[in-house]
C-alpha cells in the first residue's frame, strides 16, 4: 500500500456527508466525524448511528475492522467496523471512507471509532494484515489483542504461491487444514514442515515471513483470547456484513441506500432469531438437567452449539490422573483417539475447570472435554461463571453503562458523554420493553410522563447548567457528533419535553408496527389450524371409505 494513496468521491461524497447530517438532526446519538480539508471534498469520514453505540455496550468485546475495499478494484473505500451478536450473527459497530490512506489516517480512524464507543477498548480485534493498520492498533489499542485475518491470509498466499497453486491442486486444501484444524502448537509445528517438505516450499519467501508472524494469525497460538468463534468456518474477517450489498461495482451514490439495506436486513435477522429462541422449544437429547438449564438460558443457535459439546461427552470419557486435593487433574479422549486426549484441571473448591483446548477462552462456550469431567464429578447444572451473558437470551436486558463513569470528572467532556450514553440506552430500553404489549406500553408511558415532570423540576431547581468543551481533534479537522451539542440541546424544559414527545411518537410508532406483526402472526396460525381442520376432514373421509 502507498504510504499515502489519495482519493476523490467527487459529487457523491457531498450526498453522504448531507445523509450524515440528516441523520445526526434526526437522532443525536448518531455521530460522524470528518478528518482532512476544510471542504470535505478528500476527506476521510467516520459513522455510527445509535444502534452501533448501542450494540457496541453488548457485543464490543471482539471486533473486526474489515478493508475489503483495498483488495479487488472496489469503487468506493468504504471500511466497516463489526462484532458478533448472541446469536452468532454479524452486527455493526460503525463505517468510514477511506479517502487519504495516509500514515495517520488510521490513527485518526481508530480514535475516532473509540471515541464514538465511549472509549472502552475490545479485548480483541482482527484486521488484514497490514503494517500501517497493525501500527495504529498498536498505538491506539496497546492492550487488545491483535489477530490478522486468516481469511485474508489465505488470499494473499493464493497470489503469492499461484504457481504452485495450479501445479498442486491439492495445496491449498492441506494448507488450510495445517492452519485450521491443529489442535495444539506441536501438532502445527509438525504439520506445517511436513508441508513445505512435500511440496518443496521450505525456503519461499513468503511461508517464511506468515510463519514467523504465525502467533498473530494462527489460531491454536490465540486460544486463550476471546474471538467470539463458534465454529472452525467462522470467516473471521470478511465482510459478512454487507455481503450482497457492496460489491466491487457499488457506487458512491448508491452507498447509502445499500449500506441502509444491509443495516436493515440483519435487523430484520435478529428480529426473527430473538423470536425463535423466545418462541419455540429446544429439542433435549440427554435427560441432563443441564442441557435443559442452557435451552432456557441461551439463544437457540448457541445452545445448538453447547449441545453439539455435551452430547459428545458420551465419546469422550473422564479419566483421573492426579489428585492432589483440591485441584484433581483428569485425561480427557475420545474413544480410539488417545493421541488427541485433553488436559482437564478441576478445582472443586470453586468449581472451576480449566482444559487444555482453551475453547471456552476462545469461544465463550464450554468444551466437551470440561463436560465430561462434570459428568464424572457429578456436576449438573453449568456454574455461572461458565455462561457468558452475551451468548445468553438476556444479552440486552439491563443497562450497558461504562463502569468508569463514576471516577471521571463531573465538568469533563468524557463525563458528559458516558452520561449522556448511560441516559440513552435506558430511553431505548423503555421503547423496546414498551412495544411489547398494550399494559407493558401504557406503564413505559406513565413512567416517561412522570420523568418530564421531574425532570422539569429539577431542571428549575438547578443553579445553571452544566457546560462542556467542544470536541476537537485538531486543528484540520471537524467532529460532527452529537456529544458537541448535547449540553444546547438539553438546555431547556421545552427542549426536553419536545425529545419527551418524539420519543413518545416513536414509542406508539413501535407500538402500531408491533400489532401489525402481531395481526399478521395470528393470520398465519389461523391459517394453519384451517389447514389443519381440512386435513383432518380428509383424513376422516378416508377411513369411512376403506370402512365401507
Amino acid at each position: 500500500m502507498s504510504a499515502n494513496r489519495q482519493r476523490t468521491l467527487g459529487g457523491g461524497g457531498q450526498h453522504v456527508l448531507d445523509y450524515l447530517k440528516r441523520m445526526q438532526a434526526e437522532n443525536p446519538a448518531f455521530f460522524y466525524a470528518v478528518q482532512g480539508d476544510s471542504d470535505h471534498s478528500a476527506g476521510n469520514i467516520f459513522w455510527a448511528d445509535a444502534a452501533c453505540r448501542m450494540n457496541y455496550s453488548y457485543f464490543g468485546d471482539t471486533v473486526t475492522f474489515n478493508t475489503t475495499y483495498r483488495t479487488g478494484g472496489y469503487r468506493v473505500p468504504f471500511a466497516s467496523f463489526t462484532g458478533v451478536n448472541h446469536h452468532g450473527q454479524p452486527v455493526l459497530f460503525g463505517c468510514a471512507l477511506i479517502l487519504n490512506e495516509s500514515d495517520s489516517t488510521f490513527t485518526w480512524l481508530f480514535q475516532t471509532w473509540l471515541q464514538a464507543m465511549s472509549g472502552c477498548c475490545p479485548i480483541s480485534i482482527t484486521t488484514d494484515p497490514d503494517q500501517v493498520i497493525q501500527v495504529a492498533v498498536t498505538q491506539v489499542l496497546p492492550e487488545t489483542h491483535h489477530r490478522f485475518c486468516k481469511w485474508g491470509i489465505f488470499r494473499e498466499t493464493q497470489e503469492k504461491l499461484a504457481d504452485i497453486y495450479q501445479s498442486h491442486p491439492t495445496f491449498e486444501t492441506e494448507f488450510k487444514k495445517c492452519i485450521n484444524e491443529s489442535e495444539t502448537i506441536d501438532e502445527f509445528e509438525s504439520s506445517w514442515e511436513s508441508l513445505l517438505g512435500r511440496y518443496y516450499v521450505m525456503n519461499n519467501e513468503w511461508l517464511q515471513s506468515m510463519y514467523s508472524a504465525r502467533q498473530q494469525w494462527v489460531p491454536v497460538y490465540m486460544r486463550d483470547t476471546f474471538f467470539g468463534e463458534i465454529s472452525v468456518t467462522d470467516k473471521s474477517g470478511g465482510n459478512l456484513y454487507f455481503d450482497g450489498h457492496l460489491t466491487a461495482m457499488t457506487t458512491i451514490q448508491m452507498l447509502i441506500k445499500q449500506y441502509e439495506k444491509a443495516v436493515a436486513s440483519w435487523h430484520d435477522k435478529e428480529l426473527k432469531a430473538d423470536y425463535d429462541t423466545t418462541n419455540t422449544t429446544p429439542v433435549l437429547k440427554t435427560p441432563s438437567p443441564m442441557e435443559k438449564q442452557a435451552g432456557n438460558l441461551y439463544t437457540r443457535r448457541i445452545f445448538m452449539k453447547f449441545q453439539e459439546e455435551l452430547v459428545e461427552t458420551l465419546a469422550n470419557p473422564a479419566t483421573k490422573v492426579d489428585d492432589s486435593g483440591t485441584i484433581t487433574t483428569y485425561r480427557v479422549a475420545k474413544f480410539g483417539h488417545d493421541h488427541k486426549a485433553r488436559t482437564v484441571s478441576f478445582n472443586s473448591f470453586e468449581m472451576k475447570a480449566s482444559c487444555s483446548c482453551q475453547m471456552f477462552e476462545y469461544s465463550g462456550i464450554i468444551c466437551r472435554h470440561v463436560l465430561a469431567v462434570f459428568r464424572a464429578k457429578n456436576v449438573l447444572t453449568l456454574p455461572s461463571q461458565y455462561v457468558l451473558k452475551r451468548w445468553t437470551r438476556n444479552a440486552k436486558t439491563g443497562a450497558a453503562v461504562d463502569e468508569r463513569a463514576s471516577d471521571l470528572p463531573n465538568n469533563t467532556q468524557e463525563s458528559l458523554n458516558v452520561r449522556y450514553n448511560n441516559l440513552r440506552q435506558e430511553a431505548i430500553k423503555y421503547v423496546e420493553e414498551g412495544a411489547k404489549s398494550i399494559h407493558i406500553y401504557n406503564v413505559a408511558m406513565d413512567a416517561l410522563r412522570e420523568a418530564a415532570s421531574k425532570l422539569a423540576a429539577a431542571k428549575n431547581q438547578s443553579s445553571g447548567p452544566t457546560h462542556g468543551r467542544a470536541l476537537s481533534n485538531g486543528a484540520s479537522q471537524e467532529l460532527h457528533a452529537a456529544e458537541g451539542t448535547q449540553t444546547q440541546t438539553y438546555q431547556s424544559a421545552d427542549m426536553k419535553e419536545k425529545k419527551i414527545q418524539e420519543m413518545t411518537a416513536e414509542l406508539e410508532n413501535i407500538n402500531h408496527r408491533s400489532e401489525v406483526y402481531r395481526s399478521n402472526l395470528l393470520a398465519v396460525l389461523k391459517d394453519i389450524e384451517e389447514q389443519k381442520l381440512k386435513l383432518s376432514v380428509k383424513v376422516q373421509n378416508v377411513r369411512l371409505s376403506l370402512k365401507e
